[in-house]
C-alpha cells in the first residue's frame, strides 16, 4: 500500500505491488536432509573422477598409495567442511561465505567475495561442468537434422546452461527434484561401474608405465574432484532444522563421496591393473569393457553426461543465492536481491548468472580454459572463510554455535595452510591467469566504493 497526497492509502499498480512483494519475500526452509545430501553429492561428483583418476594414479607409487591419496583428500575436505558447518549453523542465512566474510572482516570482504562469485567463480564453474557434459554428449547423442546446431561442444554446453537455469527459475521444488533425480542416477551409475569392473573376466596384460608426476600435484587434482562441499553454506536459510541438518548433510555427503571414490578407484585397479589405470585414456570405459564390450563407450559417456548435468544444476541452484545476498545488502546490485514470491526462487539472480555462464561458454570454448579461469580465486576465498572461524570466535564469542569445529584451532589452520599452498601452486602454474583474476577483483574494489557512495 502507498499513500495519496492527502494521506489516504491507495493500492499501487499491479506491477509495482509485485515488485514490492519480490523485494519483501524471503527464503523459507524447504530442503530436507535428503535434499541437502543430494545437493552436496551432486555438485562434488562431476566429471573429475573420470578425467583425473589416471593422472592422480601417476602421482602415486602403488595402489595402496593411490587409495591413501583419495582418503587424504576426503579427510582434508572434511576439515574444511567442519569449519563451514560451524559458520553455517551459527549464521544460517543465504550467501554462505558472503555472510561470514562480512562479519569477520567487514562488508567490503563480503562484497568482494560476492563480486568474484558473480563475475569469475560461479559462471566459470558452471561452464566447466557444462563443457564436461558436452564433451561426452557428443559421443552418445546424435541430434535430428532440425537440431543439427547441437553437434558442437559449445552448443551443447550452452543448451545445458539455458535448460537447467530455466528449470531453477520455475521454482525451488523443480530445482531440487531435478537435483535429487540426477544425483541418484549418477550414484547408481558409479555403483554399476564398480560392479562391472569387479566382474570383469580377465585382467589385462601389463602395459608400459607413463611418466610419473609429484604426489603434491596429484593431491591438488584429488582436492579438485572433492570441490563443492562448501555449497551447503549458500542455501543454509532453506535447510530444515539447520542446527542439526547442516552438519549431518556435510558429513553424510562427504562420507558418501569418499566411499564412492575409493570403491571406483579400487575397481579401476582391479579391472585394469595399477599400470593399466595410469596409462588409460578412457578409464571408466576400459574398466567395464570386459562386461559391456560393445556398449562401454556409449554407456560411460551417458553416465558422465548425467554426472556433469547434476553438478551444473547444483551450481546453478546454490550460486544464485550468493548474488541474491549481494543484491539484498547493496543498492548497486539491488535488482539481484529479489526473491520471487510465487516461485520461491531468486529469479533475477538466476537469469544473470545463467547469462554470464553462457558468455563464458561461448568465449572460453573448452573445459581446460574454464577451469583455469576460476582456480586462484576459489582458494583465496576458501582461505579467508576458514580463518573467519578463528576471527569470529574472538570477535563474536557469545553467538550460539550449535556446531563447533573439532580439534580447534588445528583443524581450520590445517585447511587454511592447504588453501594457501593451492593458491601459490595455481599462481606459479598460470601467472597471467592469476593476474587477470586479480584485475577483476580490483575492479570489484572500485564497485565497492561506488556502492558505498550510493548508500550515503
Amino acid at each position: 500500500m502507498s499513500r495519496a497526497p492527502g494521506g489516504r492509502p491507495h493500492d499501487r499498480p499491479g506491477h509495482t505491488a509485485d515488485a514490492a512483494r519480490a523485494m519483501n519475500a524471503r527464503p523459507t526452509p524447504q530442503l530436507s536432509l535428503f535434499d541437502a545430501v543430494c545437493l552436496i553429492v551432486g555438485i562434488i561428483i562431476g566429471a573429475g573422477i573420470y578425467q583425473m583418476s589416471p593422472t592422480i594414479a601417476a602421482g602415486a607409487g602403488g595402489p595402496w598409495q593411490l587409495l591413501g591419496l583419495w582418503l587424504l583428500g576426503g579427510a582434508l575436505s572434511l576439515c574444511g567442511a567442519l569449519c563451514y558447518a560451524e559458520l553455517a549453523s551459527a549464521w544460517p542465512r543465504q550467501g554462505g561465505d558472503y555472510v561470514y566474510l562480512s562479519r569477520a572482516y567487514g562488508r567490503w570482504a563480503g562484497f568482494l567475495f560476492a563480486w568474484a562469485q558473480l563475475a569469475i567463480v560461479r559462471p566459470g564453474d558452471i561452464a566447466v561442468m557444462a563443457f564436461a557434459f558436452a564433451t561426452y554428449a557428443v559421443a552418445c547423442f546424435s541430434p535430428p537434422p532440425m537440431l543439427g546446431f547441437l553437434r558442437t561442444e559449445p552448443a551443447l554446453a550452452a543448451a545445458a546452461v539455458i535448460g537447467l537455469t530455466l528449470i531453477n527459475v520455475l521454482g525451488v521444488r523443480e530445482g531440487k527434484w531435478t537435483q535429487n533425480l540426477l544425483t541418484t542416477a549418477k550414484a547408481l551409475g558409479l555403483v554399476l561401474i564398480v560392479a562391472a569392473a569387479f566382474a570383469a573376466p580377465t585382467r589385462p596384460e601389463p602395459v608400459a608405465q607413463p611418466g610419473a608426476i609429484p604426489w603434491s600435484l596429484a593431491l591438488i587434482f584429488v582436492l579438485f574432484t572433492y570441490g563443492g562441499w562448501n555449497e551447503m553454506a549458500y542455501v543454509a536459510a532453506e535447510v530444515k532444522r539447520p542446527e542439526r541438518n547442516i552438519l549431518r548433510a556435510l558429513a553424510l555427503g562427504l562420507g558418501a563421496v569418499t566411499l564412492l571414490y575409493l570403491l571406483v578407484n579400487a575397481a579401476f585397479v582391479y579391472a585394469l591393473g595399477f599400470d593399466g589405470l595410469r596409462a588409460s585414456q578412457t578409464v571408466a570405459a576400459d574398466a567395464v569393457r570386459g562386461v559391456f564390450p560393445e556398449a562401454s563407450t556409449r554407456l560411460i559417456s551417458a553416465l558422465i553426461c548425467i554426472s556433469a548435468l547434476g553438478a551444473v544444476n547444483g551450481l546453478i541452484f546454490t550460486g544464485a543465492r550468493i548474488s541474491y545476498a549481494l543484491g539484498a545488502d547493496h543498492r548497486l546490485f539491488r535488482w539481484l536481491g529479489q526473491w520471487h514470491p510465487r516461485r520461491a526462487t531468486p529469479a533475477a539472480a538466476l537469469m544473470v548468472q545463467g547469462a554470464l555462464a553462457l558468455v563464458l561458454v561461448l568465449a572460453l570454448g573448452s573445459f581446460v580454459s574454464a577451469v583455469l579461469y576460476t582456480a586462484s580465486a576459489v582458494y583465496a576465498f576458501y582461505l579467508g572463510t576458514t580463518l573467519a572461524v578463528i576471527v569470529l570466535r574472538r570477535k563474536e564469542p557469545h553467538v550460539p554455535r550449535p556446531v563447533r569445529v573439532p580439534g580447534y584451532p588445528v583443524t581450520p589452520l590445517v585447511f587454511a595452510g592447504v588453501c594457501a599452498w593451492l593458491i601459490w601452486s595455481a599462481a606459479v602454474y598460470k601467472p597471467l591467469m592469476a593476474l587477470f583474476t586479480g584485475a577483476v577483483l580490483a575492479f570489484g574494489g572500485v564497485l565497492w566504493f561506488w556502492s558505498r557512495r550510493l548508500e550515503r
